[in-house]
């Protein structure tokens, strides 16, 4: 009778330490969405819910805006970020994994209008009398960081909620041009069937890797390890691979 009541409380001992994670989301097409059953997928989706289940980690969904995420993983009223870029403003109160993916943003512009955007890099936007559009609160590298800070620079951006807004703003012409990721891109002209209306500038603007956050006000370092182990395993038996080269060519809703 000991023998079993000892074993019970050991179970219930293991079973009120397993790690239970708040995981935030955003709409992301074609990382973080609903589909039409209402389920989340999405490429960012579909490697998290990987690493969790190799990893046996238990995780609640909350979708909420992406700064207010930011902001809540810093609090730490929520513990995880998928789809989040290094910076080292984030570094003071997140923890990083190591990249399970990587992110490329690009210039699109109208079809056909390449050479009537005279810009050999993005700094040059200040002097130029091109309107370029962006969507709040997410990261387009350094060199922008930097740029941003010069009120010359900020004149030449439009800040919009998403990627829909920025679309209308240049099909109306109120900007010549907007920065997104290409797979983002793909996705988007697909659904939307707005195939050969855009086209890609050649100036670089941001390539990086792509981590998931961790808050250092809720979550250990042994949490990040946990997920870093995970990582690396996935990576070494090519499921992160699968996942992403399936993702590129874009899956139907």
């Amino acid at each position: 009778m000991k023998k079993h009541l000892f074993l019970a409380l050991t179970l219930m001992s293991f079973q009120s330490t397993a790690i239970s994670l708040s995981v935030g989301w955003e709409l992301w097409y074609p990382y973080q969405y609903h589909n039409k059953q209402q389920q989340l997928v999405g490429l960012d989706f579909e490697i998290f819910n990987a690493i969790v289940d190799d990893a046996d980690l238990d995780v609640t969904y909350t979708e909420l805006p992406w700064k207010r995420h930011v902001q809540y993983i810093r609090t730490g009223e929520m513990d995880v970020a998928m789809g989040s870029s290094f910076t080292e403003e984030r570094d003071k109160f997140a923890y990083f994994s190591i990249p399970y993916r990587q992110e490329v943003v690009k210039l699109f512009v109208k079809k056909g209008s390449v050479d009537k955007i005279k810009l050999n890099s993005l700094s040059e936007l200040t002097t130029s009398n091109f309107m370029i559009g962006v969507e709040g609160g997410y990261y387009y590298g350094q060199k922008y960081q930097e740029l941003i800070q010069d009120i010359k620079f900020q004149a030449r951006i439009s800040e919009v909620v998403d990627l829909e807004e920025n679309v209308t703003m240049l099909m109306k012409g109120y900007i010549d041009g907007f920065l997104v990721d290409p797979i983002t891109m793909k996705a988007f002209t697909e659904k939307y069937r707005l195939h050969d209306e855009f086209e890609t500038h050649p100036i670089e603007i941001y390539q990086s890797d792509i981590h998931i956050m961790l808050s250092k006000a809720s979550c250990t370092p042994n949490i990040k390890e946990k997920i870093d182990q995970t990582i690396s395993k996935l990576k070494a038996n090519g499921t992160l691979d699968k996942i992403i080269n399936r993702w590129t060519h874009i899956q139907s809703q």
